[in-house]
């Protein structure tokens, strides 16, 4: 993998750890029930996109 390659993986680990916290934190404030789920089904997307990320980027680097 090139570098500028990594470095976006790692940017882009970096967005969805944002996201995650953001959703985590939101969904224990929202008082609409609909706005809870949405933000609950966001949080657990978010933590199987990072480990996705997470897994790819060690593969990767067992493969260099």
């Amino acid at each position: 993998m090139a570098p500028h390659e990594t470095y976006e993986l790692h940017e882009l680990l970096t967005f969805k750890n944002l996201c995650l916290t953001k959703s985590t934190t939101m969904s224990k404030l929202v008082q609409d029930a609909e706005l809870g789920r949405i933000l609950d089904q966001d949080v657990t997307k978010s933590r199987d996109q990072i480990q996705r990320i997470q897994e790819f980027i060690t593969n990767r680097g067992d493969q260099s």
